[in-house]
């Protein structure tokens, strides 16, 4: 009898043939979840990390990118762009918040997703870079292509929800965004983040 198995969304999945320009996204959470779920890196199942901390609510779908990962190359061209140094990634595949005008009620999903820009978000001192993307085909957000087409209100509600969401009130956020960049941009970390997946994780090199 054939058996199938599961493919692991980080390591078993394809980033996409057309990626960094259309990129596979696995979800893990969706804006009405009131706890933050993310993948358990050994078995390829989600599991709950912590109750979502008072009002804070993701404001977009949000995942990340399979077969990426946050090391070497991708802190090297945040000490770049940011005029520090950035000694490390953050150790983790890239992150993607994804723009639908279409309710999603719940995440394990995959869909297809165009970045059009990002910003740099350093954790700790460790490079941990956020891509927005609109999902393929959406009939709203199709017409942003780059991040400059975005209201500024809807990129602060993100940074804010990045900058707060690990926080109580009274503690300093260790979080802080450098800049926030186009499409050109995100497709360079994208393509460095699948650069350092290689080097971690190829069997084949």
């Amino acid at each position: 009898m054939n058996i199938q198995h599961k493919a692991h969304p980080w390591h078993g999945i394809n980033p996409g043939e057309n990626a960094p320009t259309i990129v596979t996204a696995f979800i893990e959470i969706v804006p009405s979840d009131t706890v933050k779920y993310e993948i358990d890196k050994d078995s390829g199942y989600l599991k709950i990390d912590r109750p979502q901390k008072f009002s804070n609510m993701i404001p977009t779908l949000y995942g990340f990118i399979p077969q990426t990962y946050c090391a070497e190359k991708t802190a090297e061209y945040a000490s770049l762009k940011a005029g520090k140094h950035v000694p490390r990634g953050d150790g983790d595949p890239l992150d993607i918040c994804v723009l639908s005008e279409r309710s999603v009620t719940h995440g394990d999903i995959l869909l297809q997703a165009i970045p059009i820009g990002g910003f740099r978000l350093l954790d700790g001192g460790e490079a941990d870079d956020k891509i927005i993307a609109v999902m393929k085909g959406d009939e709203f957000y199709r017409q942003w292509s780059d991040v400059s087409d975005c209201p500024e209100s809807y990129i602060n509600r993100l940074k804010h929800y990045f900058l707060t969401y690990k926080h109580l009130p009274s503690e300093k956020s260790i979080c802080e965004i450098t800049h926030v960049y186009g499409r050109e941009e995100a497709h360079e970390v994208i393509r460095r983040s699948m650069e350092d997946y290689k080097i971690h994780f190829d069997c084949d090199k």
